[in-house]
């Protein structure tokens, strides 16, 4: 059975050929087919792109689709083959720390191959989902979403994919969907800075998690964290796992108390991994208003760190790769305009940098000696 949208578009070409429609006519909208075929706005949306493939139709943005005559159809392909795909991305928020070389490098790669219409969701599933609606509406030819939340997905994310419309998630994956995505390789990463730290004789090693670890990202970065200490024969305590640190500006008081009291309980730690860059700071503060010192009582290390001069203090941290992620996503998205939708999900190896908030036990530099 023929997919919906080959459906519409074989009802609306017979239309044109039965004259119906006569050359230089306009035909119904998106919106106008979709209620006229009881479909998607997507599917109507790629109904009405391959009439434009076919020659049949011509679209004006913001004016309509209107029908080609035998003449005009070779003057039609040239030009709709310099015309350069318009592509929606959506992201949550700007950060130093993470985000923003995503898309410097999204707007770097496009440059020339397609144009990029921007939008924030801030975080919420409900905007997300808002966000995508008036781009497709606008006519956008693919979509990179950086979602809001991974243990939530849009229902128009799930539109998409039945619709086959080219989009590419970035940063996080969704579980159980076979969607195109490029995000950092979360385990690895976490594993080699778990491995670190026992190389420089941390044994007893924190884990500070955000409160919404359900996120892919996150849970990645946990089974790294797990397979790290298997590789290295050491028990994973969970009593050394803080969980429920919410690192958003109106809780920071409440966050630094949390971690002041956790490493009150457990005093014989002498290392914390920080699974995001916020909570490494927040750490940070919590150590000091303790009366120690970072890396001196206790190494931190963190994933990312805002990019500082070399004479500044810096985390210890895994960098993700964010210019090759942004770049892939839109290699990925205009290889789609030509075959279709993929589900394929691609990871970008993350780097480790040394700073200033990580050394070895002082019993290690010892025994050395």
């Amino acid at each position: 059975m023929r997919a919906l949208y080959e459906q519409v578009y074989e009802s609306l070409k017979q239309d044109i050929l039965s004259l119906k429609y006569e050359t230089g006519e306009k035909i119904p909208s998106e919106k106008e087919i979709a209620e006229a075929f009881s479909v998607s706005r997507i599917t109507s949306k790629k109904a009405l792109e391959k009439l434009v493939q076919e020659g049949f139709v011509y679209r004006q943005r913001g004016k309509g689709t209107f029908v080609l005559n035998t003449s005009q159809v070779s003057d039609h392909v040239e030009k709709k083959n310099q015309t350069k795909p318009v592509f929606g991305l959506i992201v949550p928020n700007f950060a130093d720390s993470y985000g923003t070389g995503i898309i410097e490098a999204i707007e770097e790669e496009a440059d020339g191959k397609c144009f990029i219409m921007l939008k924030r969701s801030h975080g919420i599933p409900e905007r997300e989902e808002k966000a995508i609606k008036e781009l497709l509406a606008f006519g956008v030819d693919g979509l990179i979403v950086f979602p809001a939340k991974s243990e939530h997905y849009s229902l128009e994310i799930m539109k998409m994919i039945v619709n086959k419309f080219p989009f590419v998630l970035i940063d996080r994956s969704f579980k159980g969907i076979a969607a195109p995505s490029v995000s950092s390789d979360n385990f690895n990463a976490a594993k080699k800075g778990v491995k670190y730290l026992f190389d420089i004789g941390h044994e007893h090693i924190g884990i500070l998690i955000p409160e919404d670890f359900e996120i892919t990202t996150i849970e990645e970065r946990l089974n790294g964290v797990v397979s790290a200490f298997a590789e290295n024969e050491v028990s994973v305590n969970k009593a050394y796992w803080c969980d429920t640190i919410k690192r958003v500006p109106t809780t920071e008081k409440r966050d630094i108390e949390l971690i002041k009291q956790y490493l009150t309980d457990n005093s014989d730690l002498t290392a914390l991994m920080a699974l995001e860059y916020k909570i490494a700071v927040l750490a940070k503060i919590a150590v000091e208003q303790l009366d120690k010192k970072v890396p001196e009582d206790i190494s931190i290390l963190s994933f990312d760190s805002p990019a500082l001069g070399s004479m500044e203090w810096s985390f210890t941290h895994l960098k993700q790769n964010e210019g090759e992620i942004g770049r892939r996503a839109v290699q990925k998205l205009l290889k789609m305009q030509e075959n279709g939708l993929e589900s394929e999900k691609e990871e970008i190896k993350a780097t480790f940098h040394e700073g200033n908030s990580t050394m070895p036990l002082v019993n290690v530099i010892t025994s050395e000696l």
